[in-house]
């Protein structure tokens, strides 16, 4: 599948390291050869949840061998924070103790094994308090890291009230770890008059670089950040990611060694934030008709010891209450809950996931109290072309295709005969059970904090015709860098192996953005593509001067550049450009326009667009032990003009099989005391090769195009695709609903592990 009108934009061209990952060969943090005397560092953390440090005696740490430093809250010369937004969470604990693992103290050693064995010398003593671990606790506590919001269109309770139909019901929505592969690590090296440079897996160098400067007491000029690649992220380096790489910082600077930082995946899992788990209450009033009259909603989250990002996260959930549905008598309550547990974070959706749960759940109690195909429900409460087109924060839905994707989704899934077979197979199977949903996505993209929606980019053309673009979004897998290599490549009509991309440091582009949101393409391919601009505009008015011809006689085409009757080779006229002293670097930026939000009133317009899907899933349970299994997935996803299929495809599978992970096996257990107790493979299970579906039918919906004026007319398609994997847990409803005679659904919890299922087959 290519996009029509371009050459070299909408091809499908392998990811920019694809041989480099395959062979081993790409060069990761950890992979950097180490500088002479390097030390490796070490992090000690707490063996409580809450309570405070009564003693702290390292006096045998620092004399064991090899041991070079060790540092404490004392020891830094700045500000003791790594917090993005409120500055409530400390690099190393000053006496509090807020969560099992909280960092208290680091080792710097020759070895990692020296480090790691002079820790157990410390001694260290507590004064133990009763945490709050729970979400249940939180509330009981009244305990929060952020004010409660509340969005409210219209008279939600009167509503209700007056409606044919009425359920309310609870619904518990898992946390999930983001398992990347490359776990968090860095490598700060000291340079010449006390500045610092620090290679970090970060999805955010230019916070890093300022929480540096911050610890170390010093400007931001004086701290260079850079990052290559990351092995994964998903949203767990984008604020996560500074701890680490500030410690390392902090060692260097004492010792004037490099230090290097890289956490086992035991410690990664308990010392970094999640994925937010949710505890929902809600009403519903609808109609025989099974649409949606009145929905009062109530969000508590399990946000950690501190804020990190917890406010944005419970905005965009409450911005997805909706999903594709209009909801024209609506109260949604956030309650953002402090607990004695690991801060919790951004993850891959960003709170949307959790919104849309909610909505999905409600989509299927309606259709089985009222006897209905769930999907019958969902087709009547979508949203309108030119009435019933306005969400519950006053944002018009101007581009909503969904009703055309569905119905051809329908066709292709052939869904309305395998609903038939799926009621036909358990009705004669006595043990074994199958179901069958087909749920939508409608997802919000923009970071919902307006400041963030900005980038920059830096490129340069050398006099050989070789490209070089540089931009503030980082590569952890997903095929930015190749993505906007094209972009560069279709503005100047160069094959894209003429440009390379180079890793983000905050020296070349400054106030970089996380890149997050899906934004990442949507505004540093947009920066290049300025950038780019302005050197194809000079090289335009050099060739207008020096071959005396017309502006609109010269185009740039893959052949070469056409100027009048010639040909000149791209290399060429860059070569004849710089002899005559003509700029062939240039710097873009871009700010995404239209969006506004305004928090007190739960008013405005906090996306750019909105992207969407829709899945079809197919299961089987097994009814004596609770296993499931995932049959066949159909997909169709709109990417819009899509700037690459082949890297967009890999984004749509491979979310997909991840927000199945999060909704069927990928459970987080805390005991009573705060202890994670769920932090390796043995005991945390992601999705393996075996879980994938056998039938796993995946389209880019072929009309996608944006209607608002991005990239080449392209949507983003990092985070959307997770939700798709709503229509498992759906399809596992259907199936266990099968069970059931009444007209009410069992409470269905996620994830939906084989206990939780057993126990909804025997309620």
């Amino acid at each position: 599948m290519s996009n029509p009108g371009f050459k070299f934009v909408g091809q499908e061209y392998a990811h920019d390291s694809a041989e480099l990952h395959v062979t081993g060969e790409a060069v990761y943090v950890d992979d950097i050869l180490l500088p002479e005397n390097s030390l490796y560092v070490f992090v000690q953390g707490s063996a409580i949840a809450a309570g405070k440090l009564t003693k702290l005696d390292l006096t045998k740490v620092k004399k064991t061998e090899g041991v070079m430093a060790v540092i404490t809250a004392e020891d830094i010369p700045g500000e003791n924070n790594i917090g993005p937004v409120v500055h409530d969470e400390p690099i190393l604990t000053q006496g509090k103790i807020l969560f099992a693992g909280q960092p208290i103290f680091a080792v710097a050693a020759q070895t990692l094994a020296q480090a790691r064995d002079a820790a157990q010398y410390a001694k260290i003593e507590y004064q133990p308090k009763e945490p709050v671990i729970t979400i249940e606790q939180a509330l009981k506590a009244n305990a929060r890291v952020l004010p409660d919001a509340v969005i409210k269109r219209g008279r939600s309770s009167a509503v209700i009230k007056k409606a044919e139909y009425q359920l309310s019901g609870q619904l518990c929505i898992g946390g999930q770890d983001h398992f990347y592969l490359e776990g968090q690590v860095s490598l700060a090296v000291p340079q010449e008059n006390g500045q610092m440079l620090v290679y970090c897996s970060t999805q955010h160098v230019s916070e890093v670089q300022e929480l540096i400067a911050r610890a170390l007491n010093v400007q931001n000029n004086e701290v260079v950040v850079e990052t290559r690649r990351m092995g994964g992220a998903f949203g767990g380096k984008e604020t996560q990611a500074a701890q680490w790489a500030v410690i390392a910082a902090l060692i260097a600077n004492q010792t004037k060694c490099p230090a290097n930082l890289c956490l086992d995946r035991d410690s990664d899992m308990i010392m970094t934030g999640k994925r937010h788990d949710f505890n929902v209450d809600y009403k519903v009033g609808f109609n025989q008709k099974g649409v949606i009259e009145g929905l009062e909603v109530i969000l508590a989250s399990r946000c950690g010891c501190s804020a990190d990002l917890s406010g944005p996260i419970n905005d965009r959930a409450m911005f997805h209450i909706d999903n594709a549905y209009y909801l024209k008598d609506i109260t949604i309550t956030s309650k953002r809950l402090r607990t004695n547990t690991v801060s919790n974070t951004a993850f891959r959706g960003f709170g949307g996931p959790q919104g849309m749960m909610v909505i999905e759940r409600i989509m299927d109690e309606v259709a089985q109290k009222l006897g209905l195909d769930a999907l019958t429900v969902r087709s009547r409460n979508l949203y309108g072309k030119t009435t019933r087109n306005m969400t519950p924060y006053g944002m018009k839905v101007s581009d909503n295709v969904l009703p055309e994707l569905i119905e051809q989704l329908k066709r292709n899934a052939t869904y309305a005969k395998r609903r038939k077979l799926v009621e036909q197979f358990n009705q004669s199977s006595s043990i074994i059970k199958r179901g069958i949903a087909l749920t939508p996505v409608k997802f919000g993209i923009s970071f919902t904090t307006t400041f963030l929606n900005q980038a920059g980019a830096l490129v340069h053309v050398y006099k050989d015709g070789s490209i070089h673009v540089n931009h503030g979004g980082t590569e952890m897998g997903q095929g930015l860098f190749i993505k906007v290599a094209q972009v560069v490549a279709e503005v100047f009509q160069v094959d894209p192996a003429h440009v390379k991309p180079c890793a983000t440091r905050t020296d070349k582009i400054p106030n970089t953005s996380a890149t997050a949101a899906s934004s990442g393409a949507d505004i540093n391919g947009m920066a290049a593509k300025i950038a780019a601009e302005q050197i194809k505009q000079r090289l335009i008015e050099f060739a207008v001067k020096e071959y005396k011809i017309s502006k609109a006689s010269i185009k740039f085409a893959p052949e070469g550049i056409k100027i009048g009757r010639k040909t000149v080779r791209f290399k060429t006229l860059a070569y004849q450009a710089y002899l005559a002293r003509t700029s062939l670097s240039a710097q873009g930026f871009y700010a995404t326009p239209k969006i506004h939000y305004d928090a007190a009133k739960g008013k405005g317009r906090p996306f750019y667009y909105f992207a969407y899907g829709a899945a079809v899933t197919e299961v089987a349970i097994d009814t004596l032990t609770g296993e499931s299994k995932v049959l066949r997935v159909d997909i169709l996803h709109d990417c819009g003009q899509s700037l690459n299929p082949a890297v967009d495809m890999g984004q749509i599978e491979g979310g997909f099989v991840q927000g199945m992970g999060w909704l069927t096996t990928e459970e987080l257990y805390w005991d009573k005391q705060g202890h994670l107790q769920t932090h390796a493979p043995s005991t945390y299970k992601i999705p393996a090769c075996s879980d994938v579906p056998q039938t796993f039918n995946v389209k880019i919906w072929n009309k996608g195009k944006n209607l608002e004026p991005t990239i080449f007319r392209s949507k983003a398609v990092g985070e959307p695709p997770l939700m798709l994997a709503i229509s498992v847990y759906s399809a596992l409803t259907h199936a266990i609903a099968s069970m059931k005679s009444g007209a009410d659904l069992p409470r269905l919890d996620a994830p939906l592990t084989p206990e939780r299922i057993l126990m909804a087959i025997n309620q």
